[in-house]
């Protein structure tokens, strides 16, 4: 199925991220967590910010590493990890999503930590510790377990590319939630491609969800897994990402990782 819009309003007209980000409705956003583990994003990049961003892939000297899917058997395809200090546009989506986000991650942690295996919350490994606040204060509790490395990164697929379903987890403690923006205009650059979200619940068989997004627009989506409440309390339901295969043009998109990488 096709996941409803988060608004229909256009704010890629607004001066700066912060602003478009506030401007977002960010109570419908955590309903859809909540009821499916993603939910779309209005549109937070203009058309130019996008084109800004895809004309900084082949500039070797932003990124810090780069993957060949095909290579690793993880689709076909590539991405790169930005190299520190991030992009300012990209670094505002990252500090500026944050804030609301984490507290949906506080509110998932506290259902999660009702279940039979209460003594891990999501996303934090061992500590039982509420994620902080700001950005900083959580990537410091990263840089304390070795995980020093920016994890946002651009993707491009080619004709005949895909990313099969995976999750993104790069050392004990995850954020539970990421982003992700189409770059490239359906239609017109590339067809095919869709966002793919895959769950599975327990003692059910898995179902799945297809996100259609415009140019601008992203997605945000359980890192790893979401509350689902049962008969007795919140079960864990994983949940996998992936994207459908471009069937012509070229495609890229951005994706905002909250915790840095080992």
């Amino acid at each position: 199925m096709t996941a409803e819009r988060a608004a229909a309003q256009d704010i890629s007209t607004f001066p700066d991220v912060a602003r478009r980000l506030r401007a977002v409705d960010w109570d419908g956003v955590e309903r859809a967590l909540w009821e499916m583990g993603c939910a779309p994003l209005p549109a937070l990049l203009s058309a130019k910010e996008c084109a800004d961003l895809v004309a900084l892939y082949d500039d070797e000297a932003r990124f810090r590493k780069r993957i060949d899917m095909e290579r690793h058997r993880f689709g076909v395809g590539e991405y790169k990890y930005f190299a520190a200090p991030l992009p300012p546009l990209v670094q505002s989506l990252r500090t500026d999503a944050y804030p609301p986000l984490v507290a949906v991650a506080n509110r998932w942690r506290e259902a999660l930590r009702g279940g039979r295996r209460a003594a891990r919350s999501a996303g934090v490994g061992r500590s039982s510790a509420p994620f902080p606040a700001d950005l900083g204060r959580f990537l410091g509790r990263c840089a304390r377990r070795g995980q020093t490395k920016p994890t946002p990164l651009l993707l491009r697929y080619e004709a005949g590319g895909y990313n099969c379903l995976h999750q993104d987890l790069y050392g004990e403690i995850a954020f539970p939630l990421q982003m992700t923006f189409l770059l490239s205009r359906p239609g017109a650059d590339f067809e095919g491609g869709e966002m793919l979200f895959v769950e599975q619940q327990p003692r059910q068989q898995s179902h799945g969800t297809v996100v259609v997004l415009r140019q601008g627009e992203g997605v945000v989506f359980a890192t790893r897994e979401r509350p689902v409440r049962g008969a007795r309390g919140f079960r864990r339901a994983v949940l996998r990402h992936g994207v459908s295969r471009v069937t012509a043009g070229r495609r890229l998109a951005l994706g905002i990782i909250f915790h840095d990488a080992r």
